[in-house]
């Protein structure tokens, strides 16, 4: 018997990708249920057959009925069925974490409200969970406000073969900052959420190195930290500590997107070339790849270092030259902020993903960096501080200060974007059209004055008729205007805020480390731990400290950077724009006539 599907979202199919268009609630038959890339074959009630993602239907029980109690998607079933039980268990426990994390709306909540009490559950260590998993799953729910259409964190690694990739979609989000979040389709939200628990349910913690232990006693109580190959030196400079920067920096350009396709021109993608200018070699990627180096370091770099998550994914209008500009903006600005960075621009992931020569080398070098062990809380076993050791209450305090700043600039920049928001908005409707408005009625006046008949008014009503023709050009230089000022401001603080949104889980893994520490004591005193085991904590969290205040220091020369270039910008554009407008106004003045 034909296995039915109920869908569960809309879906507008591509045209030429051979996809069929469905509507929620739709019933299709499912002809064939893996394509592959995340794709299922189906055939609607008048017969017409397409690909439609497997993530967007349910499948139906074998008689048919539309049960919503028992409905499983088509993906989930396929992993249910491949799993153990045991394997079931562990993932849903993860899923349960994740929620718990990810559900809230602000990423400040949970360190907020964890300030005035313990960070630590009553369970014991490690309930709180380590700042890359718990970054993960924030990025997801306010990492960018969706009222701005911007991108989702990272949903999880694939969970088919090793080189069967998620496809380059996702639910559809506006490339547009500026569109109402009133607006937005009720379906795709949902498709979102859907799409994130889901991912969140499949994927055990210790899929990924450096999570199979919870918390940082993994890094904190280690009897003994492996010598590890690569080092990550800090050292203290006239502003404290900081990272070693490279002698030579370089960037990458993105650029020349070009559609190909795959599966026998079924499935088509957009491939970006990504050009270091420190080798001037090229190499191509498709959006997936980028996801999947943002993943690798949030992994490996997230306890200590904030990985901005992408620009999003989408499934229509992903083809469209507007959609396909601004994400190569976004994905050009993304790239740029991790080839300045010392740390990950040095790191072999990185570098693997711009200097890969063949296929066999990408893939090897993929296979290494996610087999990975010095990920999570462990990366902090790759840093030596060129310093002595911090006392607990200076860690404190310095801790404490890098959360004080973090949410202060963060509700900032929230409110920067609120309000550059509404001023685009007001440029780009309400104000073009009251100067319209002037325009036209100074022109409508100028009409009427030329019915009196009266011979000595001629150049009166030529001089207001050109005065509402400069009031209607003035109003597309307003419409027109945000595009070359505001649009940079607001790119630049949407960047910062993905920043921003990574702080809580950093700052959270921190004090984690702190209260271990602080309970240490006890643990000696109970027989739990030896005196030297504290010893070693108190000198490893000495160490993490040391890599908050590096990071920190890199953090503040490139916000005061990026700010003073972003605000200069923003004010010569506009200077010049009121030049050209007061201009404009000087050349309609000198049309009346001196009485």
């Amino acid at each position: 018997m034909a296995t039915k599907a109920r869908v569960m979202y809309d879906f507008a199919a591509e045209p030429g990708n051979n996809e069929l268009t469905v509507n929620e609630g739709e019933i299709i038959t499912i002809t064939n249920p893996d394509v592959g890339g995340g794709w299922l074959e189906g055939r609607n009630m008048k017969g017409e057959r397409g690909l439609v993602p497997t993530d967007y239907v349910e499948i139906l029980p074998s008689d048919g009925k539309d049960q919503f109690s028992c409905g499983n998607s088509v993906a989930d079933q396929a992993f249910l069925d491949s799993l153990s039980a045991s394997t079931t268990q562990a993932s849903s426990s993860a899923a349960s974490s994740n929620h718990q994390v990810g559900s809230g709306s602000d990423p400040w909540s949970a360190w907020s409200a964890s300030k005035s009490g313990n960070w630590e559950s009553s369970e014991g260590w490690g309930a709180k969970p380590d700042g890359a998993g718990a970054q993960r799953n924030t990025n997801t729910s306010d990492n960018w406000d969706t009222a701005f259409g911007h991108p989702q964190a990272y949903q999880g690694p694939a969970t088919g073969d090793d080189d069967d990739w998620d496809e380059d979609w996702d639910g559809p989000k506006s490339s547009s900052y500026f569109k109402d979040s009133e607006s937005a389709d009720a379906g795709g939200v949902q498709r979102g959420n859907s799409r994130a628990s889901a991912s969140s349910m499949k994927i055990p913690l210790n899929k990924f190195p450096g999570f199979a232990k919870p918390g940082t006693e993994q890094y904190l109580l280690a009897k003994q930290l492996a010598k590890p190959k690569e080092k990550i030196p800090i050292i203290v400079g006239d502003y404290g500590p900081m990272w070693v920067y490279p002698t030579s920096t370089f960037d990458c350009v993105v650029a020349d997107p070009r559609k190909g396709s795959k599966m026998y021109g079924l499935k088509s993608y957009i491939e970006y070339q990504l050009t270091p200018t420190n080798t001037n070699r090229s190499v191509n990627h498709r959006y997936k790849h980028f996801d999947w180096l943002y993943e690798r370091l949030l992994v490996k770099f997230g306890s200590a270092i904030p990985i901005p998550s992408l620009p999003d994914k989408q499934v229509t209008g992903r083809f469209e030259e507007e959609f396909i500009k601004m994400r190569m903006e976004r994905l050009q600005a993304w790239m740029t902020r991790m080839c300045r960075h010392p740390v990950i621009s040095e790191s072999e992931v990185f570098q693997q993903f711009l200097n890969f020569r063949d296929e066999k080398e990408w893939k090897t070098g993929k296979r290494k960096a996610e087999r990975d062990e010095l990920a999570g809380v462990m990366i902090f076993s790759t840093m030596e501080p060129e310093a002595p050791d911090l006392d607990l209450v200076e860690i404190e305090q310095k801790c404490e200060a890098v959360g004080k700043f973090t949410k202060a600039m963060d509700d900032g920049v929230k409110e920067l974007l609120t309000v550059g928001q509404e001023h685009w908005k007001r440029c780009t409707g309400p104000l073009p059209k009251e100067y319209q408005k002037i325009g036209k009625a100074l022109q409508s006046l100028a009409t009427v004055f030329s019915s009196s008949g009266y011979q000595g008014e001629t150049d009166l009503n030529d001089a207001i008729t050109e005065a509402g023709k400069t009031y209607e050009e003035i109003a597309s230089l307003v419409a027109e205007q945000p595009k070359k000022d505001l649009h940079f401001l607001m790119e630049c603080n949407h960047e910062y805020k993905g920043f921003l949104g990574c702080f809580p889980d950093i700052i959270g893994t921190h004090k984690g480390a702190i209260e271990k520490v602080k309970e240490s004591d006890k643990l000696v005193a109970t027989s739990k731990i030896t005196p030297q085991d504290k010893q070693n904590m108190v000198k490893r969290v000495s160490t993490m400290s040391y890599a908050l205040q590096a990071e920190m220091n890199h953090f503040h020369s490139n916000r005061i950077y990026d700010y003073n270039s972003v605000i200069r910008l923003y004010l010569e554009q506009q200077v010049q724009f009121y030049e050209t407008i007061a201009e404009k106004l000087r050349q309609a003045l000198s049309h009346f006539p001196v009485m």
